[in-house]
């Protein structure tokens, strides 16, 4: 009899501690790596001992990675060593981070197919053809053009050519490939300055004119979370289409501009402006924000539960308030990140407009 418990004690232990075990080491190819995301990639993939090599033109940032693999060339196959470098390589993952124009997706997906056992492609919310409506899922239409052969990205074609590079991707690897849609990618690094444009504003204080009312809904993701994540669905080889928008929870763009506030010492008043009020002014002035109303009501509600359920978790979203203002403080005043939204000047005559209404 005790020979028989011990023997369950030990099988018991062994099965907990498989359980908490590392994951197996991957050999993960990440298409670009030094801009935004990538980096964020990267940290977790070295966190948990994966093997990483790169693939860009070397122009980003190229000093950024000294001890990892990186091997130069051009996504666009026509132009100079094109995808040479990849030729006759393999790797576990692939993870395409800069995939905007079809036919490069189709030219690395097809050359890395026999090669690969995965392809993770990230593409965007904006993928999906209609934002009017709430609490829509992986299923909703997505969004087309009639030229599927242009290569110029404006407001009109980034979406339909995300769903083309996803269409590539998935008819190369039909059996192997993971769909990440984010909504906007926020946090330190950011070069977009689109985000970061409400911590920094907030924080030099004063009336802050401010887009729409606080039960307004607003969805964002921290790029350290989503990287994170795409190695989870590396070391899981979870495969499908997921929305990669956060938080966890519905959140009000009220509480988001309250951590803003609470992340400086600096004193603050916001000024709501109605989104009627704002369409009128003839322009897309604050950014992330968007009328949650018409065209736009669902825009910033889209359903994350499929990529919860696959493991995609979210720090606090004032936790990537401070930290986004603690690193925007950290760059050089002469190179800061250029931020989006109105300047000073633009804002105070809107608040003498609406003041004066």
């Amino acid at each position: 009899m005790e020979s028989s418990l011990s023997r369950r004690a030990f099988l018991a232990s062994s099965v907990a501690a498989a359980a908490f075990a590392a994951p197996a080491k991957k050999k993960v190819l990440i298409l670009g790596g030094t801009g935004f995301l990538g980096p964020a990639t990267v940290a977790a993939a070295q966190a948990h001992g994966h093997e990483i090599t790169l693939f860009n033109r070397g122009r980003t940032r190229p000093g950024l990675f000294p001890n990892i693999e990186t091997l130069l060339g051009d996504r666009d196959p026509d132009k100079g060593e094109g995808l040479k470098a990849l030729a006759g390589r393999k790797w576990d993952v692939v993870i395409d981070n800069s995939a905007y124009y079809p036919r490069h997706v189709k030219a690395s997906a097809e050359l890395l197919a026999p090669n690969v056992s995965q392809y993770i492609i990230i593409s965007s919310i904006s993928a999906y053809a209609d934002n009017s409506v709430e609490n829509q899922d992986e299923s909703a239409r997505l969004a087309t053009t009639s030229d599927p052969t242009v290569e110029k990205i404006t407001e009109q074609t980034f979406g339909p050519l995300k769903v083309l590079c996803e269409q590539a991707a998935a008819k190369a690897l039909p059996n192997a490939t993971t769909i990440v849609r984010p909504g906007y990618i926020v946090g330190p690094d950011d070069p977009s300055g689109r985000f970061t444009y409400w911590p920094v504003r907030i924080d030099r204080g004063g009336d802050v004119l401010v887009p729409g009312t606080p039960s307004d809904p607003i969805q964002i993701i921290d790029v350290r979370d989503l990287g994170a994540w795409l190695v989870t669905l590396c070391e899981n080889r979870a495969f499908g289409t997921f929305n990669a928008a956060g938080p966890s929870k519905p959140l009000p763009w009220g509480r988001l501009l309250e951590a803003c506030q609470k992340a400086t010492t600096t004193k603050s008043n916001l000024v709501w402006a109605d989104a009627a009020w704002i369409a009128k002014q003839g322009e897309e002035v604050f950014p992330i924000w968007a009328p949650h109303q018409g065209e736009t009501k669902g825009f910033h509600t889209w359903s994350n539960r499929r990529a919860v359920q696959a493991g995609l978790k979210f720090r606090p979203y004032s936790e990537t308030v401070k930290d986004t203002l603690a690193w925007y403080k950290t760059q050089p005043e002469n190179g800061r990140t250029k931020l989006a939204g109105p300047t000073a000047e633009k804002e105070a005559a809107l608040l003498a407009a609406w003041r004066q209404r």
